[in-house]
């Protein structure tokens, strides 16, 4: 309704309406319209929030490394903890580009100028642009904070922060079929399995299995189990496994899927 009403009133008021509609909808006006940011990107609350920005996202802005990765990355005093494993696997990606950092595309801004619309930036450091800061002035921003600001804005990141601690941490895990193979036809298959789910570890459980037939008499043994990623792995499997060697000649991974 806007646009038509100012369409309408442009010849009466004799003014060029390509020159005014490009004002109006100049990339520079509007790039400078959102309030954007991570919060303090040295601290833990900062950390987290970039996590979740990048929970979806393979870079800060766009589909490919740019500017706007290399001023976050530079804010960022160092690799984010193993807990925040997007904000870690973009750090080490970005990392890797770091004789390249001055040919990625893009003009560098502001660590302010990226992240949630939802999150003021307050780190102390990071990519600055004077043109930028001009244009945020024309539109008459403060550059001083009041107490009572910043005091509301370490409130919300308290808060933030605390919701954040509450909520349960994601456990990676994954179901693995294993075939176990005995060393003959005379092997007592019963005690094999016994052997096998003998071994415990914290957070290794077994599920069921079955003898399938591979030739000349011979069964092995398919058995299922659910692991969590970071505290068991297959090589430890193989190892416990085949220490039985009196029944086991071998074991492999028939299949092995993230859950």
């Amino acid at each position: 309704m806007f646009i038509k009403t100012f369409y309408s009133l442009c010849p009466l008021l004799t003014l060029d309406i390509n020159k005014v509609y490009s004002f109006l909808f100049a990339p520079w006006l509007l790039d400078t319209v959102d309030a954007m940011g991570f919060g303090d990107l040295k601290s833990p609350a900062g950390l987290q929030v970039l996590n979740d920005y990048l929970a979806d996202k393979s870079y800060i802005k766009g589909y490919v490394p740019s500017q706007a990765d290399v001023a976050v990355f530079e804010a960022v005093s160092g690799p984010p903890p193993a807990d925040l494993c997007h904000a870690l696997r973009w750090y080490n990606h970005i990392k890797s580009y770091e004789k390249e950092k001055a040919s990625l595309p893009g003009v560098k801004k502001a660590v302010g100028r990226y992240g949630s619309a939802k999150v003021e930036d307050t780190t102390g450091s990071g990519a600055t642009n004077s043109k930028d800061d001009d244009e945020i002035d024309l539109l008459g921003s403060d550059e001083e904070e009041s107490e009572e600001a910043k005091r509301l804005r370490e409130e919300r990141l308290a808060q933030y922060e605390s919701k954040k601690a509450k909520k349960p941490a994601l456990v990676a895990k994954s179901s693995i079929l294993l075939d176990v193979k005995p060393w003959d036809d005379e092997t007592d298959m019963a005690k094999l399995e016994e052997c096998v789910r003998s071994i415990q570890a914290d957070g290794l459980v077994w599920g069921s299995s079955k003898l399938v037939p591979v030739g000349y008499g011979i069964k092995k043994l398919q058995i299922q189990c659910v692991v969590e990623d970071d505290k068991v792995g297959t090589d430890m499997l193989e190892e416990q496994i085949t220490a039985f060697e009196d029944y086991v000649q071998s074991m492999d991974v028939a299949a092995f899927n993230k859950i």
